[in-house]
């Protein structure tokens, strides 16, 4: 193994942990994460709210065909990839607070939209225009947690938060298959009564946050002044060291960094496996009809297509976890990206509902288990600006795997008639992330890009 450091460095706690310390990190954790944590459950269950719809009355009064369908899933990310970066420098500029808190409310009028929509194009229009209206909520959210907490406790913090997204589908599903049970209410279609359901309370919290979420530790009533005094201390060191380390902070030295584009590609092929599953898993389901000779209400549907993502939700907090106590390794990345790669083409050739859902839920807690230690890593060699900004770029070219996952899935599906190739496309961009993490970790970062985090090299 050559000297030298590693691309990816870990950290760790430190050897003894103070009492202010530990308030802190409680206060924020009880505080703070729990708010973001719904925001980004009502942003997921917003965004993937299509997926219900579909097999459950949309597809059929829309007169959508799969590859539509598929369209329309995706569409959503064009607008979405285009404004993502800008919507994360703007909140960087005029602050979490306000910038979180506007996205919320106008992507929650646009979904609100997709109550009355009558037609396929008026489909796609809502979609982009729903992409649009969330552009910067999910890197802007990761970026904030990052200002409030040291590197060594961003992995619990952000494992913390991203278990709002398994728990959508948890209990977004039966939620939805509850508010569609309610065909008729309003004289509303039930998906229509499921937009209706889903969307107001993005405007609820989204004002709420104007006034709850607080843009620094310095402003937090709820930190007593020797907590503000040791937080701050510990991120201004971790800035400092930062800075004396990166010798150019700029937009333009994002993009021109490697490493960055590196992250980008591997992003995506989680992104692709999430989003082919949340989209296509309630119509695989569907055809369990047709497949098994079984009969599913709505609401049992519902319920399956919630269970991967109960699985999903308890071994993503166990891995981060560990991930805690060990320092971020190669493999808390590596392994569950070639996990996934191996699992979600083999659930097409269970024999049963139950074996294909177990192995479905192998794919999902693979999946959920990488993200969140994925999301440190941007912001070990990069501050500021420069990380708001790289933050956005890597879950911007990233989410173009969001509008393909949607719509070859939708193509392979009508050309082939199954599953198949669509899933073992699945499998191909997992494994290529597992290559590519693999890779990167082999890769020596140069020594001006560097900070000096404690911690242990990659293994």
């Amino acid at each position: 193994m050559r000297p030298g450091r590693r691309f990816i460095v870990t950290t760790t706690t430190a050897p003894a942990v103070s009492e202010i310390e530990k308030s802190t990190i409680r206060k924020i954790c009880v505080r703070l994460v729990p708010f973001m944590a719904l925001m980004f459950f009502i942003n997921f269950l917003d965004r993937t709210a299509i997926s219900f719809a579909g097999p459950n009355g949309m597809m059929e009064d829309l007169g959508l065909h799969v590859v539509q369908f598929g369209l329309a899933s995706g569409i959503f990310f064009i607008g979405y990839i285009l404004l993502e970066v800008p919507s994360n420098l703007a909140l960087h500029r005029y602050g979490a607070r306000r910038w979180l808190a506007r996205i919320m409310v106008s992507w929650g009028i646009v979904s609100l939209l997709f109550t009355w929509v009558s037609s396929v194009e008026g489909l796609y229009t809502l979609r982009l225009l729903l992409g649009i209206a969330e552009a910067g909520f999910f890197p802007g959210a990761i970026f904030f947690l990052s200002l409030w907490v040291p590197a060594r406790y961003r992995s619990k913090i952000l494992s913390l938060f991203y278990i709002a997204q398994p728990l959508t589908v948890v209990f977004g599903a039966p939620l939805a298959a509850w508010l569609i049970s309610h065909h008729g209410l309003f004289g509303l279609e039930g998906w229509r009564v499921m937009f209706l359901g889903v969307s107001v309370p993005a405007i609820v919290i989204g004002i709420v946050a104007w006034f709850y979420l607080i843009d620094k530790p310095g402003d937090a009533k709820w930190l007593t002044d020797e907590e503000k005094e040791w937080l701050t201390h510990e991120l201004e060191q971790e800035e400092a060291a930062k800075q004396s380390h990166t010798a150019n902070h700029s937009l333009s030295s994002v993009i021109t960094n490697g490493r960055v584009w590196g992250l980008c590609l591997i992003y995506f092929g989680f992104v692709y496996g999430l989003y082919a599953l949340a989209f296509f898993l309630p119509t695989i389901i569907n055809g369990f009809q047709g497949q098994f000779n079984t009969t599913f209400g709505v609401m049992e549907k519902g319920l399956i297509t919630g269970a991967p993502y109960l699985v999903a939700t308890l071994v993503m907090y166990f891995w981060s976890r560990d991930v805690t106590h060990r320092g971020c390794k190669t493999w808390h990345i590596a392994l569950p990206a070639a996990v996934g790669a191996i699992s979600i083409p083999l659930a097409l050739f269970m024999e049963t509902p139950f074996m294909t859902m177990l192995t479905i839920s192998v794919t999902a807690s693979a999946i959920f288990a990488a993200l969140p230690s994925f999301w440190t890593l941007p912001t070990q060699f990069l501050s500021g600006a420069s990380a708001a900004a790289a933050v956005a770029l890597i879950n911007t070219l990233g989410n173009v795997a969001g509008f393909s996952a949607g719509y070859i899935t939708g193509v392979l599906h009508d050309a082939t008639g199954d599953y198949l190739a669509p899933m073992m496309t699945v499998g191909a961009f997992m494994l290529l992330s597992a290559i590519l993490m693999v890779v990167l970790s082999r890769l020596r970062q140069p020594p001006s890009a560097a900070p000096r985090e404690a911690g242990r090299q990659t293994t």
